[in-house]
């Protein structure tokens, strides 16, 4: 208000002024009269000079306002700058929600999961780039554009026009490659906020864990039946000596296949619970594949030729247990799985990268190309009733895998129908040593039969 003392002020004084000057000199016989004229003359200049003032600041505000406001003195002074600084103001003010803005889109970009906002005649205000590759979007192209013209799964459609959004729908993604589970909630005037979440490993782990636990109780209800009419039998017939002792004999075969389907269960639990085996605890190999060599040829029975590394000063970092686990069950598969007269070698070799290689090859039937990528799942099996007929759990090849994911290494499988197969462990450079002992050449040598 420091501008309106000083404008009264003049605007008195000029007034006085005028009227004095035009009665000085103004016609003698009208002194009045000149009087009025000299205070026209004044308050015309001061308008005009206001109208200046105000013109001036009238154009500043038809521009951009990016420079400073015109600083003249007084009122247009005064309201110029007040103007000016709330303009500036409210610029700071809205650099700042820019900012924020920016920042809370960031932090949703950042997200695992898809966000879409929808204005309300559902059309796409904006997307994230998970949302966009859920629905198959364009962020910036799909902008402005109805939702359902451009994700048009019926179930989404459905359920936008419902207008029930208490709970999350399953859809499948434009491509069907992968489940989404969408969540639409209602905020604001009618907008939506669209919320996917890719489930597909969910969805693949639930259907794991039912077939897991579908498989586990068809393989131990099978054995039970067995047993359970065995008993029956004993109970209720009079059985030679001889039908019992065979009788017997069943119901023990069926006893040691629950308990090594409980055992496989067992270890892979404690492999999937337990931490990594440290790097520091080194097994020597050799002792190792002399008890699986053992065990190979009292499951053999003199049925095939069996050929173990031997004379080897490799060690290998790792749990012993798991280890030893590994490479049994791949020389009790080769075993149970070659016919008779086959052949099946054992043998060790170091990798040019400094990692080592345990392989397994026999001469047994093979295995089609298409169950490959397969053999390492649970109760997976080729031919079912043959893996049951040889004492297979299914579970073998799955316990191999986990180990060597736990030692950080790999199971590569080789085999072509009629050719035989090779499994081969393949442990990292940092997890193998040698001790210094020469090896045999028999160890050295890892089998090169070709597959097809």
């Amino acid at each position: 208000m420091n501008w309106l003392l000083p404008r009264i002020a003049v605007a008195l004084i000029g007034t006085v002024t005028g009227g004095l000057v035009g009665g000085l000199v103004g016609p003698f016989d009208a002194p009045v009269l000149g009087a009025a004229l000299g205070l026209a003359a004044t308050l015309g200049a001061v308008a005009l000079r206001d109208t200046l003032q105000g013109y001036r600041l009238i154009e500043w505000l038809r521009g951009s306002q990016e420079g400073a406001a015109p600083r003249d003195a007084g009122l247009w002074g005064e309201l110029g700058y007040r103007i000016e600084r709330a303009i500036r103001l409210r610029e700071q003010g809205a650099v700042r929600e820019r900012v924020r803005l920016s920042q809370f889109l960031s932090a949703i970009e950042a997200s695992p999961n898809g966000v879409m906002l929808l204005d309300s005649g559902d059309q796409i205000e904006w997307c994230n780039s998970v949302a966009a590759d859920h629905f198959g979007l364009d962020p910036q192209r799909d902008r402005r554009q109805r939702v359902t013209n451009l994700v048009r799964t019926p179930a989404f459609v459905n359920h936008l026009q419902a207008g029930q959004f208490d709970q999350a729908i399953q859809i499948p993604d434009p491509r069907g490659q992968r489940a989404l589970s969408v969540l639409v909630r209602p905020y604001g005037e009618g907008l939506k906020l669209v919320m996917s979440l890719d489930i597909t490993e969910r969805e693949r782990s639930d259907a794991m864990r039912r077939d897991f636990v579908a498989n586990v109780s068809h393989e131990i209800r099978t054995p039970l039946t067995v047993l359970a009419g065995f008993i029956e039998t004993m109970t209720n017939l009079p059985l030679t000596e001889a039908e019992r002792k065979r009788v017997l004999v069943l119901m023990t075969q069926q006893a040691d296949r629950m308990g090594t389907l409980v055992s496989d269960l067992l270890t892979l639990a404690q492999l999937e619970g337990s931490p990594r085996p440290h790097a520091d605890r080194w097994v020597a190999l050799a002792p190792l594949l002399a008890q699986v060599e053992i065990d190979a040829k009292q499951l053999s029975a003199g049925r095939h030729s069996l050929t173990f590394a031997s004379g080897l000063a490799a060690q290998i970092a790792g749990a012993q247990n798991e280890l030893l686990s590994a490479i049994a069950n791949l020389v009790n598969n080769a075993v149970r799985y070659t016919p008779q007269g086959g052949r099946i070698d054992v043998h060790w070799k170091h990798l040019a990268d400094g990692a080592g290689e345990v392989s397994v090859a026999d001469t047994g039937l093979g295995i089609a190309r298409e169950h490959l990528p397969r053999l390492t799942e649970r109760f997976y099996r080729v031919d079912g009733s043959r893996s049951r007929d040889t004492g297979g759990t299914g579970l073998g090849l799955s316990i191999v895998k986990h180990v060597m994911q736990r030692h950080g290494g790999e199971l590569d499988i080789q085999s072509e129908p009629g050719q035989g197969s090779i499994f081969r462990l393949v442990f990292p450079a940092a997890r193998v040593r040698d001790n210094g002992t020469a090896s045999s050449p028999a160890a050295a040598a890892a089998p090169e039969r070709a597959l097809g």
